[in-house]
């Protein structure tokens, strides 16, 4: 793997930790823009490098509710690739789902989207964002889902209606971009199990995934340009995640249905 120069919007979250760890400890070492929101949050960013004096992660405080589209496309500029991992966590500050799902998951992400696009000097980077299993138009039901599936499907969309709604609206208005690569990975519910490295990749059921092995796809994408214009759902499974990856890039079937 060459070394790439990467941006994280979101880089506190659990699994952009896990991911900025597999990055500055490839060999070559990435070098790590992460973007947070917090100017406390900067000391424990940078001690995700094993030696934070090799400067290998760069904290970028900025907000996705206030900074401009112009302030993101200045750090974007030169990214190989830029992975977008922000967004509410559902069973948090339930009260104000609504207003932080639309802020954040859909308005933040439309941001990033046109900051991108604005990039100008040099090659476009490559954005991978995560999104979430299931999130589709509430009409279109898969069709290998089993009953389990649909009732599971529906009791997620009676929880959490304003995540599923926000993200699919973000999901939809990246489907139709054609200015950069883009490639949206959709995990199913997120488990603190110890990763596996064994995955369900394409077409899956509704199940869970650990955040170790999520930032282990993301980490592996990064080096996968043939996943451009790709969906991709995401489970704990029996596959090895790097051989299952790579078959289905090679099929180059979306799971994003509309």
């Amino acid at each position: 793997m060459n070394s790439l120069n990467v941006a994280i919007v979101g880089g506190m979250g659990r699994i952009s930790q896990r991911l900025t760890k597999l990055l500055v400890s490839s060999t070559p070492p990435s070098q790590v823009k992460s973007i947070i929101r917090h100017q406390a949050q900067v000391d424990a960013v940078r001690a995700l490098s094993l030696d934070p004096t090799l400067g290998l992660i760069t904290p970028i405080v900025l907000s996705l509710d206030t900074a401009s589209v112009q302030e993101f496309t200045d750090v974007f500029t030169g990214c190989d690739v830029v992975y977008f991992i922000a967004g509410w966590k559902p069973g948090e500050n339930n009260q104000n789902a609504e207003e932080i799902t639309k802020k954040v998951d859909y308005e933040g992400a439309v941001k990033v989207f046109d900051a991108i696009e604005a990039v100008k000097d040099g090659a476009t980077p490559h954005l991978i964002m995560v999104s979430a299993l299931d999130i589709r138009h509430p009409e279109k039901i898969p069709e290998h889902y089993t009953e389990e599936d649909i009732a599971m499907s529906e009791r997620l969309r009676k929880d959490i209606p304003s995540f599923m709604h926000w993200k699919y609206e973000a999901d939809k208005n990246l489907a139709k971009r054609q200015g950069f690569k883009w490639t949206i990975v959709r995990p199913g519910g997120l488990t603190e199990d110890s990763g596996t490295g064994k995955v369900s990749i394409g077409r899956t059921h509704l199940g869970t995934v650990s955040r170790d092995d999520v930032a282990k796809v993301l980490f592996l994408l990064a080096t996968r340009p043939k996943a451009a214009g790709l969906a991709i759902d995401l489970l704990s499974g029996p596959d090895d995640v790097e051989k299952r990856l790579d078959t289905f890039v090679e099929k180059g079937e979306t799971d994003f249905l509309g």
